[in-house]
This record gives structure tokens, C-alpha cells and sequence, in this order.
């Protein structure tokens, strides 16, 4: 058989088997937050003026930020688990939470003293940042390397890394009510780098589990 008939065969193959795919990772994805809430329950909790900062646009923008990210990856993490999948635009798509980030960013350097941009950037949580999320993406990067087992990626570690970048994503977003951080600059640093050490493990575990 040809490469192109293996790939429009294997195409066909997930399109019979699309829903459960769809339904098996979001289940599977809600079992590892499921386990994930209660290790945030245990080990951080919700910050103590978590009512006074929800009232904040910037304590705010945290969590949309995250979720959007999430929305994007979970999808592209589907797409990239059936042969054929368009996911350019998906990829396109991350520019969105990214931008909103950006603008975030850029409006605090625009109106906070320069003098007060290492301390923001550096906050008081950061090691405590780079430890929780990936902590926390553990039990939902597990789940969701599961559930792409029912596909046949063609690209078994951008899968992996797109379950990651959802992992971390829906971490940081559970972290974000614990983290007394609020500075885009914070987030866009020490979230960053913490989502990156997950999603580098997503691929690698992706590269061998998500094989066929």
C-alpha cells in the first residue's frame, strides 16, 4: 500500500472512530483535574483575598488567559491524534491567549515606572510558580496521553505536546486562584517557563507512548 492510501486510509479510520476519541479525552481529562483540584486543595488553596483580587482585572485575565490556551490545545491535541487533520489554523489560534498576554504586558510597561519592573516580573511565588503547575498538569497529562492512545498521530510528540500545553494550561489556571502574583509580567515569565517544562515532557512522553 502507498503512503498516500495508508494515510487516507488510517484518515477514514478516525473519522468512524472521532467521537470517542472527542468524548474519551475530555473525560479522561476531567478524571486527572479531578485529581489535580485535590492536590491544590491540600497543598495551596485559594489565596486568602481571593475576593478582593477577583474584583481586579488583572487577577482576572489570569485565569481567561489560561483557559483560552487550554480551548485551543485540547482541539489541536484531538486534530493531531487523526492522520490528515488540518491543524494550521489551530497553531494560528494559540496567537490569540498569547496576544491577549502581549497586550497585557505591554499596557503594565507602559504604565508602571521601569523601577518597578524587576520586582513585578520576580514576584514572591516564582519558585513556588515553576513547582504547582507542573505538579498539578501531572494527573491531567497523564489522562490525556490515555485517551490520544485511541488515535494514530502522525506526529506522536506534537501530540504529546499539545496535550501538555492543555495540561499545564488548565494547571496554571487552577494555580492562578493560589498565586498572590498578579503582574502579566510575572505570568508571562514564571507561567511560561513552567508550562514549557510541561509541555517538553508531554512530547517526549508523547514520542514513545503515542507510537504506532
Amino acid at each position: 500500500m502507498k503512503t498516500d492510501d495508508l494515510v487516507r486510509a488510517l484518515a477514514a479510520d478516525a473519522a468512524v472512530r472521532e467521537r470517542p476519541l472527542a468524548v474519551a479525552l475530555p473525560v479522561a481529562a476531567a478524571a486527572g483535574l479531578a485529581v489535580a483540584l485535590a492536590l491544590f486543595a491540600v497543598a495551596l488553596g485559594p489565596r486568602p483575598d481571593i475576593a478582593t483580587a477577583a474584583q481586579t482585572l488583572r487577577f482576572v485575565l489570569k485565569p481567561v488567559e489560561m483557559g483560552l490556551f487550554a480551548i485551543v490545545a485540547v482541539v489541536l491535541a484531538v486534530r493531531l491524534a487523526e492522520p490528515g487533520a488540518p491543524v494550521r489554523r489551530l497553531v494560528a489560534g494559540l496567537a490569540a491567549p498569547a496576544g491577549l498576554l502581549g497586550v497585557a504586558v505591554t499596557a503594565e510597561l507602559a504604565t508602571v515606572p521601569s523601577a518597578e519592573w524587576g520586582r513585578r516580573l520576580v514576584g514572591t511565588n516564582a519558585r513556588v510558580c515553576l513547582v504547582s503547575i507542573p505538579l498539578l498538569a501531572a494527573p491531567v497529562l497523564v489522562a490525556s496521553l490515555w485517551a490520544l492512545r485511541r488515535g494514530a498521530p502522525v506526529h506522536p510528540a506534537g501530540a504529546g505536546a499539545a496535550a501538555g500545553l492543555f495540561s499545564a494550561s488548565v494547571a496554571a489556571a487552577l494555580y492562578a486562584l493560589h498565586c498572590g502574583d498578579d503582574s502579566p509580567l510575572f505570568v508571562a515569565t514564571w507561567y511560561s517557563l513552567a508550562t514549557v517544562l510541561v509541555v517538553a515532557a508531554g512530547a517526549l512522553a508523547g514520542r514513545r507512548l503515542l507510537r504506532w
